[in-house]
Order: C-alpha cells, then sequence, then structure tokens
C-alpha cells in the first residue's frame, strides 16, 4: 500500500463516512478496483481512519453535546447494545463479513430497497416526520443502538440504519442524521482503538505503516468536514430516494464487474 492510495481511501472514508452508503463497503470495493490486497494492515486502516472522520464530528457538535446531557445520556443508552454485538461477533465480522463480496453487494441492494420503500411510505403519509432527537426516549434509544449494530455487515450503512429506523420512528431526516453522526462518535472509537490493541502487532512491523495511516486519518478528516454539512443541508429539502436508487445502480454495476 502507497500513499497514494491512503489519500484516496481516505477521501473515500470521509466523503461516505455519514452518507447512507457503507463506507466500509466503498474501502472495501476501493481496495478492490485499486488492486490492493485484503492484509490484516489494510483491514485495520479501513477501520483507524474512521476516526478521522469522528473527528470532524467531534469538532462540529461537541459543544451542543457537552450542553445536552439528556443527549448524551441517550448517545450513551444507544452505543450499549451495538457495543456488546460488536466485541461479540469481532472474529465473524473479521473473518466472513468482509470475506463475502457477494454478501455485501446484495445487503447494499437490500438497503437500498428499503430507503426507497420507507421514502414512499412518508409520501403516501403513512410515516410523519415530526420528532427531533430530543423527544428520543429510552427504549427509543436502545433500538436504535440495536438497529445501528446491524451495520457490522459491510453494506448496511451505520449512519443509513440509524436514519432509516429513526425515520421508521417519526423522526425528521436531519434530525435522524445528527443522530447518527453523534452516536457514530463512541461506535466508531471504540472500534477502532479495540482494532489497533487486537493489531498492534501488525500496525508497527514496518516504519511506513504509520506514516500511511496518519495521511489516510488527515484525507478522512477534511472531507469528512465537507460531507456532513453538506448532508445536513441536503436532508432538510430533500429525501433519501436519490440514495436508495444509488445503492440499486452501484450493486447491479459491481455485480456485473465482479
Amino acid at each position: 500500500m502507497t500513499i497514494f492510495h491512503s489519500i484516496i481511501l481516505g477521501l473515500v472514508e470521509g466523503l461516505t463516512e455519514f452518507l447512507p452508503i457503507s463506507s466500509t463497503f466503498h474501502l472495501l470495493f476501493a481496495s478492490k478496483l485499486l488492486n490492493i490486497l485484503q492484509t490484516d494492515f489494510i483491514k485495520v486502516f479501513e477501520v483507524f481512519i474512521q476516526a478521522g472522520a469522528i473527528l470532524a464530528v467531534l469538532i462540529l457538535y461537541f459543544k451542543e453535546v457537552i450542553k445536552n446531557r439528556a443527549l448524551m445520556t441517550r448517545i450513551i443508552i444507544s452505543f450499549i447494545p451495538t457495543g456488546i454485538i460488536g466485541f461479540a461477533l469481532y472474529k465473524v465480522i473479521k473473518n466472513i463479513f468482509f470475506e463475502s463480496h457477494f454478501l455485501m453487494l446484495a445487503v447494499f441492494l437490500i438497503m437500498g430497497v428499503i430507503f426507497l420503500v420507507i421514502e414512499k411510505l412518508i409520501s403516501n403519509k403513512k410515516i410523519k416526520l415530526e420528532k427531533s432527537i430530543k423527544n428520543i426516549n429510552y427504549l427509543q434509544a436502545v433500538l436504535i443502538g440495536i438497529i445501528q449494530s446491524l451495520a457490522v455487515v459491510p453494506g448496511v450503512s451505520r449512519a443509513g440504519s440509524v436514519m432509516v429506523g429513526m425515520m421508521a420512528l417519526g423522526f425528521k431526516r436531519d434530525e435522524s442524521a445528527r443522530y447518527s453522526f453523534i452516536l457514530a462518535v463512541p461506535t466508531i472509537l471504540a472500534a477502532s482503538v479495540y482494532d489497533l490493541f487486537k493489531m498492534r502487532e501488525v500496525v508497527f512491523s514496518q516504519s511506513s505503516n504509520l506514516g500511511i495511516l496518519m495521511v489516510g486519518f488527515v484525507v478522512a478528516f477534511i472531507s469528512a468536514l465537507f460531507a456532513v454539512k453538506w448532508f445536513i443541508g441536503y436532508l432538510r429539502k430533500n429525501s433519501l430516494f436519490i440514495f436508495g436508487i444509488y445503492r440499486i445502480a452501484l450493486a447491479i454495476i459491481l455485480l456485473l464487474i465482479f
């Protein structure tokens, strides 16, 4: 893996982490298109640079979370089921979910269909988007955490699963996105730290590894800043319909290629 690869993958991570299109899915297939072998270091790299994207959210939403203890409490409650499931399925995630390209493509496509179904229900007034994140109760917080845990399968999208789940519960699109952004902080930081600890020998096996990690981290951070600001503005006036179409089209294209 080279610095060029690190820049490209950092850009892919930053632009897709907070969009409902699965950053992990895009990283895995971008690596495949760049002919980067899925070594243990690449798997660590793909998790670690997510922390760069998370830094963007910390900068944008830190004051809001610190001042709102009720929101912080609900974020912690939502994180607990995700943390438990992620820890319990660590080996399965690494050895099965990340290795099955067909599984990823199928899940990626199915989530696209779910987006379209949810948006259709909203347009037909079957679901009304009226709630803000200040209305989240403890039971909903737990349910959102369980829904987020589905994203252990590459292709689901952590942000996408949280948003669709919250929209189904009646939360506004931009509010759902904001909650998914903030919930990403403990979720991804925990995953990054745990992965670095488990794979520390791989990370420090070559002196160039740290440089590659840091370049990807910085690029992911900068690109995520722009992506988060754009996405929130987009959702105030638009639906997830285009992301559903994008998922279905890309899954079909990649199935034909691979």
